[in-house]
């Protein structure tokens, strides 16, 4: 697959096109009509509770989030090959993925909220918390894969950044890093196409973001990052060799983000509703829903009992996790110092007077 795709030569994994028809059938995963069937249900899942938590952020429920919209089908891939063993290193766009490895939604409605027991993760195994530093995470990625290969451990580690994160320090030398040290991690770049505000072209003058896996001496690919049939199989490829040969590979998944960069951002500002329109064709829930039609698999009578399932879980466990978390004020205020100084001391009363004062005009 590597040399089939050599992204030197700019050539792209894509295993369905726009229309949800198979162009490369000697790449279609091997899968039953229930795990392709699944797989869209957790894109359509993640969709759902994407849109319903920038619905809260703008309840002022929740604070600044990161839409998920229009990159499901990596973080759902990316969740569908990870086992239980190996590590997911995240950026802050791989709710798939959080899922799948057992991060559960009240732990990420409790991040949202500002709570840092949402990083606790209690039921995922080897997940790093959510890193917003940009790359960073990287580095950590490649040490783990450096401790996997020193402690003869049947591991893999996953680590995401974003196009703009390419741009930083860090990456570099984490696939420096992997590449010297032969490491089983595979870096994932969502290349999304804009850097909050940076479109990809004015962050680097490579031909694609793949390439970049040449100069460090690890294998690169090119995928369609809204084919989740491509990044099945490029992950499953990939995830085979960095385990058996204990090599590092970068992957860059082309993709949309069809959302703001967060919920801060206006992407009016740095991008045409034309160009929306032409990525709205590649969506990756549209193009895997023609696909299930046409094998007579799934209906839009079915994805709307679904989605309200989902909607109604939703919404009941954030509910049941506003009323259940608390953060006393002192916890904001006494763990810089061992005795709190009289400033602190004074900010605290003053935003005690001032609750009182709200909770007196409700």
């Amino acid at each position: 697959m590597f040399d089939q795709f050599d992204p030197a030569e700019d050539k792209m994994l894509q295993v369905i096109d726009n229309n949800g028809i198979v162009i490369s059938k000697e790449l279609m995963p091997d899968l039953s009509d229930e795990e392709m069937v699944k797989l869209y249900k957790d894109m359509l899942f993640v969709r759902t509770l994407d849109f319903m938590i920038v619905s809260y952020q703008r309840q002022g429920r929740v604070y600044t989030y990161p839409p998920n919209i229009g990159q499901e089908a990596i973080g759902v891939a990316a969740g569908a090959v990870l086992r239980h063993e190996d590590w997911l290193v995240p950026a802050f766009r791989e709710m798939g993925a959080w899922l799948a490895k057992g991060v559960t939604m009240k732990e990420i409605f409790m991040f949202n909220m500002g709570f840092e027991e949402g990083l606790k993760f209690t039921e995922a195994n080897h997940v790093l918390p959510f890193s917003v530093p940009i790359a960073s995470q990287l580095i950590h990625g490649a040490g783990i894969g450096y401790a996997i290969k020193y402690q003869k451990k049947d591991e893999v580690a996953m680590a995401f950044v974003g196009d703009g994160g390419t741009s930083e320090g860090d990456f570099h030398e984490a696939l420096n890093f992997a590449g010297v040290w032969k490491v089983p991690v595979i870096f994932v770049i969502q290349n999304n196409q804009y850097a909050i505000s940076v479109p990809v072209k004015m962050q680097t003058a490579s031909t694609n973001l793949a390439v970049k896996s040449v100069a460090y001496g690890i294998r690169g690919l090119k995928v369609d990052g809204n084919d989740i049939f491509a990044m099945l199989a490029a992950f499953r490829y990939a995830h085979e060799y960095a385990r058996k040969e204990q090599q590092a590979v970068l992957i860059e998944a082309v993709t949309y983000r069809k959302g703001a960069h967060t919920t801060s951002d206006d992407p009016t500002k740095y991008r045409t509703t034309d160009e929306e329109k032409e990525w709205d064709k590649k969506d990756p829930l549209r193009r895997m829903k023609f696909f299930l039609e046409k094998k007579k698999l799934w209906s839009d009578a079915e994805e709307e009992r679904v989605t309200g399932e989902y909607k109604k879980e939703i919404d009941r466990q954030f509910i049941e996790t506003e009323e259940t978390v608390q953060y006393p004020l002192e916890d904001v205020l006494k763990y810089t110092y061992a005795e709190m100084p009289q400033d602190l001391r004074d900010q605290q009363i003053e935003h005690e007077k001032f609750l009182q004062w709200k909770n007196a005009r409700k």
